[in-house]
């Protein structure tokens, strides 16, 4: 990949676009004259990994390695031109810094390439004009050049617009392989999103992946054909303005940076204004496949092999995680009739679009709008047919925060009030036993889904809301008709107060 930059600011630019892509484990080989430029592109860098734009960046010449322990990212910054023998790398602790992160290693050839057999060469080069550069990023590793292939077509898309010249601002993403950057640091512009579509997962014993069997969305084309029916249907998503649907890449609308929460707790006039959004979806008539241009997307089915499937990961990482052992058979069976028997009432509830993930972080809240505008969806993709009462157990038992539990009975009385006047045969009682009975399957999945992103991929930070979740479950299974299915979780979890205290 060989890349011509015209001044220091497209240099910096680069570097941030560069940052996006950097994982532990990664050895950046960065070569080049003196006075080139490797000191430009490396302090660009460090500063957006950071997310200081002011962050000091001294140079390693004379120290050799200098380290920053970045939330992001552990990144060791190596200048090996004052190195006497390869050897001494071992004395900088490279071997070390590959466990934890990173490494950018300045004047690489002054060290010994063996100790970096998979890494992405980065030459820079004086250009054919003043401040121009010559970039040119050789990948050691086949995982570098998917890489570069991605960073390549970002750039591609935004070649000519006026966002290329725009600082970026990384944006934090949840646990799917989408993610996204703004493209001014501020609201009001644009956000890219990178989708690339799922490959190489494992199979369950159904034949099928997790994604296939439970309806998750396959690309970008997904999230595109959902976007466009949302939108005709009256409701705020963002709007596109490029698209490079090979890849995966949507140049979108920025919405902002408010949500339906403010300091760590919900704001009840707009979760109440989120019950209005899906009151008017609850009132009409969805189809079964989506479009959008040439994209068209059919949606699958929340039914029961649906739902035990999500379920099941209850039984495979929480249940472990809580007891120190695997469940039995015995009560894999115990814990799957029960279930059965929990869901079946729920096909009598009306079908509608379930957004799914209808919760805090995917809701952002458009000030300067009124009505339904207020409310901004950011996270559908995933959307399937199934029960009204699905997202609104997601909404007001919260995943990310704490709802109180006089606010959760605010927010559903404000809900049943609305229904009862425009939904032909709303059974109040009915949508109260799916809403406590999908929020003990949402938040059973959830339990272990967040166990399986620390165990499968090292995401220990999602293990912080477990007892909030649990307590959530607590919940859900204290209405009177899930007396029978709470008996099984205390059956199954018989050394863990996951029920035991938590309802004293």
């Amino acid at each position: 990949m060989i890349v011509t930059l015209y001044s220091q600011a497209e240099t910096e630019r680069f570097a941030e676009d560069f940052a996006e892509f950097l994982k532990p484990g990664d050895v950046i080989a960065l070569s080049g004259d003196l006075g080139t430029g490797k000191s430009t592109f490396s302090r660009a860098l460090l500063r957006y990994l950071a997310g200081e734009p002011e962050l000091e960046v001294p140079s390693p010449t004379f120290t050799l390695v200098q380290t920053y322990d970045l939330e992001r990212l552990f990144l060791a910054h190596m200048d090996l031109y004052r190195l006497e023998e390869p050897e001494e790398l071992e004395e900088l602790g490279l071997e070390d810094t590959l466990e934890r992160g990173t490494a950018l290693v300045e004047w690489p050839e002054m060290g010994d390439a063996r100790y970096w057999p998979e890494a992405l060469l980065v030459k820079i080069e004086e250009g054919p004009e003043p401040d121009s550069r010559i970039f040119t990023l050789t990948p050691q590793s086949s995982d570098w050049d998917a890489r570069l292939k991605r960073l390549q077509a970002r750039r591609e898309l935004l070649l000519g617009t006026t966002w290329m010249e725009r600082p970026r601002d990384h944006l934090k993403g949840d646990a799917s392989t989408r993610s996204y950057l703004r493209l001014n640091g501020e609201a009001g512009g644009a956000v890219l999103m990178d989708y690339p579509p799922r490959a190489g997962e494992a199979t369950l014993p159904s034949g099928k992946t997790y994604a296939q069997s439970v309806h998750l969305a396959h690309s970008i084309d997904d999230f595109l054909a959902i976007a466009e029916e949302l939108r005709h249907r009256g409701l705020r998503v963002p709007e596109i303005y490029a698209l490079d649907r090979p890849n995966g890449l949507a140049l979108m609308e920025d919405l902002g940076t408010q949500f339906i929460v403010q300091d760590g707790a919900p704001i009840t006039d707009r979760y109440k204004r989120a019950l209005d959004v899906l009151l008017h979806m609850h009132q009409q008539a969805w189809p079964e496949t989506a479009r959008s241009g040439d994209a068209t997307h059919a949606l699958g089915r929340y039914d029961l092999a649906s739902y035990m499937t999500e379920a099941e990961l209850f039984m495979e990482f929480y249940r472990p995680h809580a007891e120190g052992k695997e469940a039995s058979s015995k009560d894999r069976t115990l814990f799957k009739e029960a279930w059965q028997k929990a869901l079946a009432p729920l096909e009598a509830l009306p079908k509608t679009w379930v957004m799914r993930d209808f919760h805090s972080p995917n809701l952002l809240w458009l000030d300067r709008a009124e009505g339904l505008d207020q409310i901004a969806q950011i996270d559908f993709q995933d959307a399937l047919i199934g029960p009204i009462a699905y997202d609104v157990a997601s909404l007001v038992m919260d995943a990310r925060l704490t709802i109180p539990r006089d606010l959760q009975e605010e927010l559903l009385a404000h809900y049943c009030e609305k229904a009862l006047k425009y939904l032909s045969d709303f059974d109040e009682g009915l949508f109260r036993y799916g809403v406590a009975t999908l929020a003990a399957h949402r938040n059973t999945k959830i339990l272990g889904g967040f166990v399986r992103l620390n165990t499968v991929f090292g995401k220990p930070a999602y293990l912080e809301h477990l007892p909030r979740i649990r307590e959530y479950l607590v919940q859900a299974l204290s209405h009177p008709e899930l007396e029978e299915l709470k008996t099984v979780y205390d059956v199954i979890l018989p050394s863990n107060p996951l029920l035991h205290s938590a309802s004293k």
